[in-house]
């Protein structure tokens, strides 16, 4: 039962739409959106090939498990982003809550739950890496979406309640001229202490990823 249970539930992140492509943020034209289990997956993918080709000396299989489990409070609460009302404060203590009630009696519980604060905490190295994979993947999901064309152009944006901050709106005035330019401007500050995710997102940045496809 406790095992059906959190798989049940855990899948359904399969059916949830991750917040960030929604109507109401970057309002992508796509027919069928990114889940946030398919943006786990992407994470653990970055994470897999970022350990094959870079020298990173850590426990790879500690960080897969943080990232498989990163999400889960989401089946509860949604994908609740920075601009969607909620302090971090709030947004953690409904996320810890919601991880809980999710894992339920799982006789791992201690086990996935210590993995899940250490991911939030993002004091050890594997914590650290695994929360540069989980913000390096959306943007180079934003970067795939403004390739295939279905970013919206910057002058499309009155009803995203990202471009309306202010920090953005100053990106704007800063040259940035695409959706992906304000992800780049956003994130761009988290990888200024790791040269391998500086790089990637600098090459994300230069590269068209359809092309990289053929």
């Amino acid at each position: 039962k406790n095992s059906m249970r959190f798989y049940l539930l855990a899948t359904q992140l399969k059916y949830k739409i991750r917040s960030g492509w929604d109507k109401t943020h970057w309002n992508v034209s796509k027919e069928r959106l990114e889940s946030i289990a398919e943006h786990v997956y992407g994470t653990c993918i970055l994470a897999l090939c970022i350990d094959s080709e870079f020298k990173t000396n850590l426990n790879i299989d500690k960080v897969i498990k943080m990232l498989v489990l990163h999400e889960i409070g989401e089946v509860v609460i949604g994908d609740i982003t920075p601009f969607d009302n909620i302090t971090p404060e709030e947004k953690m203590k409904k996320e810890h809550k919601a991880m809980k009630d999710v894992i339920g009696d799982l006789v791992n519980q201690e086990e996935f739950l210590s993995l899940l604060f250490e991911f939030d905490e993002k004091k050890t190295k594997e914590a650290i890496f695994a929360h540069h994979c989980d913000k390096l993947e959306a943007d180079i999901q934003a970067k795939v979406y403004q390739d295939m064309g279905c970013q919206h152009p910057l002058d499309e944006q009155e009803n995203n309640v990202v471009f309306k901050s202010d920090e953005v709106q100053k990106m704007v005035k800063n040259g940035a001229q695409t959706a992906f330019d304000i992800w780049y401007e956003w994130d761009k500050h988290l990888y200024y202490n790791d040269k391998v995710f500086a790089e990637l997102l600098d090459y994300v940045r230069k590269i068209n990823t359809q092309e990289l496809l053929k």
